[in-house]
């Protein structure tokens, strides 16, 4: 049905994430019908500024918030902005639909397809979904159209067979603002004592396929009763006295489980996960005659622990352990010895180390990232604008970052205990020289190297060409040194102990990327980092002041990969900061 819902209707279920996808369809739209580059961009943009704002739209219009004011955003994109947030849609959507097949714009999203070759699929073999070009390029129709040959077709396949995989998990930033509104509603219910979202999310890992709700209550069959009439549900899949699971208008799907408060504590260390993770503390309480499930830990038909995730771990002899671990990688070992990680925590952070302005492609100015940096409590921000080399992003030349030099030198004049970091994102080239000359290198306080083109060059020629930047004495960080983006475009080919091993040897940072859809390194190269001695930086990549909030995001994937306060550069003071980007090497 294609009724427009209500403003009072929709109001407070329109999330951000929502807005956005909505504003990416209207750019995917308008890209096939072959309108000008920059109105697609701007419609992205402005996805993205939506993306990152710190607070739900649909908030800012119930506060009377002009919505032009914020970053790439003027008023005729508030006004469709608006419109999208209270009422789900647009009228020039609506009109792009009746044009083109909304289900087209998922071609686009295939690595190697723009609009001209979605076009010639559609007008010649009548292809609008993924299923269809499926079937055609195992038929062999698609290799019959001028321009494909064996190779493209191959390609192809295997990035739409690869797509179901990804499919169904969005990241965990978004899957956030569904989250925590259904946890607020259910903890502000006076049959629920307490509540947490338990699985992958509580685990922190980058994506999440559903959510999982431990509830603690007297009363379940009121918990669930009051949760499948949460006002997001779209769709009852399952319904009794203890659990549910529904389907939110945003497509996630949630479970639901109410226990008493004698079995809380078992029950989120059950739902939390994960599944190895708790199969092996199944395992060491059999061999001590024990049973471990979501109801409790018990001796026979005797309770011993239940109440609380502390004494369940107790009951089996282990300190608690932080549940970003809990992958089976080695931490009842470690909880058994008394090694257990001091894990890194959000307050230990001091700064940030990766920054854009609107020098390049940021959306705010200096002075308005070092506020927001203050803000944040923070001791430095590293603003790190682009290169030349990425002129998309209208990368800065000598001249023009030997003049941002001197506004960040003019902007630290006037702070006080807080320091603006002269830095710049500086592209490796396909050689492995850097992008700009050692002699405006050599001012500045940090220089993060980075690829960004020439993704899919070999194994081999990809690693030589980081392993020889890391020979120019100048370079302190490997940025997003996998290059990947998640759901999007696959890490390149590089051998990566290779890489660590001379990031050691050279005193040289790899980043840990905060984006959201980067996320980049992985929970298990940030361990294999810390076992080699590498020190990692974590970046949020902030284009705007609202990104730097993305730091939440790089702390859990750094406690996913076991790293404590002493292995990340952010928790160091200024000055042993500029030690380290010289020297690189972790504190001893």
């Amino acid at each position: 049905m294609n009724q427009r819902r209500s403003h009072s209707d929709l109001l407070g279920q329109v999330h951000n994430r929502d807005v956005s996808a909505t504003l990416e369809l209207i750019a995917d739209l308008l890209k096939l019908a072959g309108v000008n580059q920059f109105r697609v961009r701007a419609y992205r943009n402005a996805g993205r500024t939506v993306d990152a704002l710190p607070e739900e739209v649909h908030t800012m219009i119930a506060r009377g918030d002009d919505l032009d004011a914020l970053p790439s955003i003027g008023k005729d994109l508030a006004g469709k902005i608006a419109d999208i947030a209270t009422t789900g849609s647009t009228a020039l959507l609506d009109e792009l639909k009746r044009d083109t097949p909304p289900s087209l714009a998922d071609l686009l999203r295939l690595p190697g397809l723009g609009p001209r070759r979605v076009r010639t699929f559609h007008d010649a073999l009548g292809i609008e979904n993924l299923e269809q070009l499926h079937r055609a390029l195992k038929d062999g129709s698609i290799e019959k159209l001028p321009g494909f040959g064996a190779r493209t077709v191959t390609k192809l396949l295997r990035e739409i067979e690869a797509k179901p995989a990804a499919e169904g998990r969005i990241s965990r930033a978004i899957a956030t603002q569904y989250a925590e509104p259904l946890l607020n509603y259910l903890l502000g219910l006076s049959s629920v004592k307490n509540a947490a979202i338990a699985g992958s999310y509580r685990r922190w890992r980058g994506t999440v396929g559903d959510l999982d709700i431990v509830a603690r209550s007297l009363a379940p069959a009121d918990v669930t009763s009051a949760f499948v009439q949460y006002r997001e549900v779209s769709e009852v899949i399952s319904r009794c006295s203890t659990r549910s699971t529904v389907r939110l208008r945003s497509g996630l799907q949630v479970d639901l489980r109410a226990v008493p408060p004698e079995s809380y504590g078992s029950a989120l260390v059950y739902f939390t996960g994960s599944k190895a993770h708790n199969i092996a503390i199944r395992r060491m309480a059999q061999g001590m005659g024990l049973l471990v499930n979501e109801y409790g830990v018990f001796k026979h038909e005797r309770r011993l622990a239940g109440g609380s995730e502390e004494e369940v771990y107790e009951a089996i002899g282990l300190p608690w352990i932080p549940p970003e671990i809990r992958e089976d990688r080695g931490e009842l070992a470690a909880a058994l010895s008394g090694s257990l990680p001091d894990l890194i925590e959000p307050g230990d952070i001091l700064g940030d180390l990766h920054a854009h302005t609107t020098a390049t492609d940021g959306h705010n100015s200096l002075e308005e990232m070092a506020a927001a940096a203050m803000t944040r409590g923070y001791s430095y921000l590293a603003i790190t604008d682009h290169s030349r080399h990425l002129t998309v992003a209208h990368g800065l030349n000598e001249k023009y970052l030997a003049r941002q030099i001197k506004q960040i030198d003019a902007i630290n004049r006037r702070k006080r205990g807080f320091t603006l970091l002269r830095g710049i994102e500086v592209d490796i080239l396909e050689d492995g020289a850097l992008d700009l000359p050692d002699r405006i290198l050599k001012r500045l306080d940090i220089v993060v190297g980075a690829i960004h083109s020439g993704f899919n060059r070999s194994r081999k020629a990809q690693t030589e060409r980081i392993l020889q930047a890391f020979d120019n004495p100048h370079i302190a960080v490997l940025s997003h040194p996998t290059g990947r983006l998640i759901g999007t475009r696959e890490p390149y080919d590089i051998d990566m102990e290779s890489v660590m091993r001379k990031a050691h040897d050279k005193g040289i940072m790899l980043e840990l990327n905060a984006h959201p859809e980067r996320l980049d390194l992985t929970d298990t190269h940030c361990r294999m980092a810390r076992d080699m001695g590498v020190m990692i930086s974590i970046g949020t990549d902030a284009h705007s002041v609202a990104d730097l909030d993305f730091m939440r995001l790089g702390i859990g994937q750094a406690r996913r990969g076991w790293l404590e306060a002493g292995h990340v550069a952010n928790t160091l003071t200024l000055t042993n900061l500029l030690n380290t980007t010289r020297r690189g090497r972790m504190p001893a």
